[in-house]
């Protein structure tokens, strides 16, 4: 059996075992069988659904690694599960050189209740790995723009930047966090290609970024307000709290209004025009 075949017989195997409950997801009417379909796994990797077919009957042979990681974490696989992808498609796992994109199970099951929140996980060159429908909803589809647009740094000093107001000082404060991360990312993963070039488009196409990274800003993540202005629900006043992930370099962005105030109402009525399923990044094929 060719490595493509067998690759496409595990991806069937791990679909046909994930029930939709178990990553988030309505039944949805009769089932022939308890696993995702294919649309659902398409949904949760953001790959099309074509890909996907092509992956199971063993014709695209050459999967690179950020579909990989997409495929392992919307099949929730354990890490000797995840190796095993890795081992049937020709590919390296990520050495500890690189940024890790995984998010552990525990963080996940997490994430996965938290749906009440708009919120986005990013690795450790704030590349955004994950969103929840409301966090789509409330500052627009991450699909809709490049992989490069979706990381805050990337849209905070070149753009295009989200509608969301707040203070010069608390502007100046996330300019000096974000800064400092990517440095400390950069020191930690020095041979990571996708930091490096990161960082040296932003000093090319941003003066600022490239004033504060030589001058060496040193600052760290606190509780900050914003002022998000939706076009459909109005400006909501809400809370932006960056949680770490202990043991990983994980960043989750989490909005949150105070409970009972007219912004929870608004936050809750975006609720309800918002996508229904979680979705991930588009991956490179």
């Amino acid at each position: 059996m060719s490595g493509s075949t067998e690759l496409g017989g595990a991806l069937r195997a791990w679909r046909d075992r994930t029930t939709p409950a178990s990553v988030g997801l309505p039944a949805g009417g009769v089932r022939r069988a308890a696993g995702l379909r294919r649309e659902e796994l398409s949904l949760l990797a953001n790959l099309s659904v074509d890909y996907i077919i092509r992956l199971e009957q063993g014709r695209a042979t050459a999967p690179s690694a950020q579909v990989l990681s997409a495929l392992a974490r919307a099949l929730r696989l354990s890490d000797a599960e995840r190796e095993h992808l890795y081992v049937l498609a020709g590919q390296s796992l990520p050495g500890p050189g690189q940024i890790s994109q995984v998010i552990p199970a525990g963080v996940r099951r997490l994430i996965d209740q938290l749906d009440g929140a708009p919120l986005s996980v990013n690795d450790a060159a704030w590349n955004m790995i994950l969103w929840n429908p409301l966090w789509a909803a409330l500052l627009g589809d991450p699909t809709e723009v490049s992989e490069r647009e979706r990381n805050p740094v990337w849209r905070h000093f070149v753009g295009p930047r989200y509608a969301v107001r707040q203070t010069p000082d608390h502007g100046a404060r996330f300019e000096a966090a974000m800064v400092a991360d990517l440095r400390a990312a950069r020191a930690r993963y020095p041979a990571d290609a996708g930091l490096l070039s990161l960082v040296s488009d932003l000093r090319d196409a941003s003066a600022e970024f490239a004033r504060q990274w030589d001058a060496g800003v040193v600052g760290d993540h606190v509780s900050n307000h914003k002022t998000v202005l939706h076009p459909v629900v109005g400006a909501m006043v809400l809370d932006c709290d960056v949680l770490t992930v202990p043991g990983s370099d994980l960043r989750i962005v989490v909005y949150t209004a105070v409970a009972g105030s007219a912004d929870a109402d608004r936050l809750k009525l975006l609720g309800t025009i918002g996508t229904q399923v979680l979705t991930e990044p588009r991956s490179s094929r």
